[in-house]
């Protein structure tokens, strides 16, 4: 598929891109009211951030074809991998820290963010190569994009507000995990056939690190203070929401 003389601006494609990854930002917008921390309220967080992200990656996997199912399985299965290397080397750093976080938390914190970050590079690839199809195609993915960034950027302030990061910084963390999506709409826009085949592993790649996260390493964590049956209760209840905002968008 070529760049017809009709294809919108490039100044266009960055400017919606750019949308998207400042909606992510409004996730954190509850949080500005006071968050009184206990571990009870952070399992509560975590489980239900855990859901919004299972959520998430089934989205991604959905939106690729059977023709590409080999790319996506193999993209979801590097990205799982890719997050347990990820999460055994932090594992190993006994002194690091993110913001005011420190330890644990700090690891977890890095997890997330760059769990985010991976999932806004396909999102980022997807807003170009849907402009390089017809502008009222790109528009209408930025919107769908835009609205279902929202609670993920909900599930960031879910895990980092509780662990004592101020609303208003973590809304800027929530941003810059989005930033891919400007930096890279452009260029997959300017080389629609190359990053057309290359999406379905990107998108199973963000996929299955974010099922990982969230399955193997958020859950568990939750069950820890709430139990199992609870703890997966409230990432019934997430995935059931972004589940929503997905529907309406």
């Amino acid at each position: 598929m070529g760049i017809s003389v009709d294809s919108p601006s490039l100044t266009l494609v960055f400017l919606a891109a750019l949308v998207t990854a400042l909606a992510t930002g409004l996730g954190a917008l509850p949080f500005a009211v006071r968050w009184r921390v206990d571990r009870r309220r952070v399992a509560y967080g975590t489980a239900l951030a855990a859901g919004l992200m299972l959520a998430a990656s089934g989205m991604l996997l959905a939106e690729t074809g059977p023709a590409e199912a080999w790319r996506t399985g193999l993209g979801f299965a590097t990205g799982a991998l890719a997050v347990w290397g990820a999460h055994r080397g932090l594992d190993g750093l006994q002194e690091i820290s993110v913001a005011d976080l420190h330890g644990a938390d700090a690891r977890k914190a890095l997890l997330i963010m760059g769990v985010m970050t991976a999932h806004s590079a396909a999102e980022g690839i997807g807003v170009g190569v849907s402009f390089a199809g017809a502008e009222r195609l790109g528009l209408t993915m930025t919107a769908v994009i835009a609205v279902h960034n929202i609670p993920e950027g909900l599930a960031i302030a879910l895990v980092l507000v509780p662990r004592g990061i101020g609303w208003l910084p973590v809304a800027g963390w929530a941003v810059v995990s989005s930033l891919p999506q400007p930096l890279l709409a452009v260029p997959a826009f300017l080389a629609t056939a190359a990053a057309a085949a290359l999406l379905p592993a990107g998108l199973g790649f963000a996929a299955g690190a974010m099922a990982w996260l969230a399955l193997r390493d958020m859950l568990p964590e939750a069950a820890e203070d709430l139990g199992r049956a609870a703890s997966t209760g409230v990432l019934g209840l997430g995935v059931v929401l972004m589940g929503a905002v997905a529907w309406i968008g």
